[in-house]
């Protein structure tokens, strides 16, 4: 008991960092676009990897793609990539594995949603509030996905979920 108390205390996670490491918003129809009545539908797609940068030191990156469309018209395109520098000391490969994979992802999230609903709002459209996302179920189905196409050895994670507008 005493082992185990003292294993969970080594065990750490600490958010040294966030950054902004890519933003790109298009809108090819500006301004023509504002003229219009159109009804957007929009695209999301989020995808997540890991990569080690030092002892205990992981790079969490959250890429976020969306489209919004009027018919086949693009009124804009954004391209996100939120991201962070976590420090993880203490676990074992599948609980860092599950950590990269889903909790830090979601640690990043809200900051990409205030990022894109700002940028959305600065290039003249309406406010777009992302809904809320469930990364230990996207994490579930990507290692599920993974075991199915036997590539359940390979380092890293990633993420990928598609949702329409």
């Amino acid at each position: 008991m005493a082992e185990e108390t003292q294993a969970a205390s080594e065990k750490q996670l600490i958010l040294q960092k966030i950054y902004v490491k890519d933003l790109s918003f298009e809108s090819p129809r500006a301004p023509d676009v504002f003229r219009q009545n159109a009804q957007p539908q929009t695209q999301l797609n989020i995808r997540s990897n890991t990569s080690s940068i030092g002892e205990d030191s992981h790079e969490v990156t959250l890429t976020l793609t969306i489209e919004a469309k009027d018919n086949d018209n693009t009124l804009f395109l954004i391209e996100l990539t939120q991201a962070g520098v976590f420090g993880i000391r203490g676990y074992n490969d599948e609980e860092l594995h599950m950590l990269t994979g889903s909790y830090c992802p979601g640690s990043l999230y809200p900051f990409a949603r205030e990022a894109i609903s700002d940028v959305v709002t600065r290039g003249g459209f309406p406010q777009l509030l992302l809904q809320p996302i469930n990364f230990d179920a996207l994490y579930a189905q990507a290692m599920r996905e993974r075991a199915q196409s036997g590539n359940g050895g390979e380092q890293g994670t990633e993420i990928k979920a598609e949702e329409a507008h």
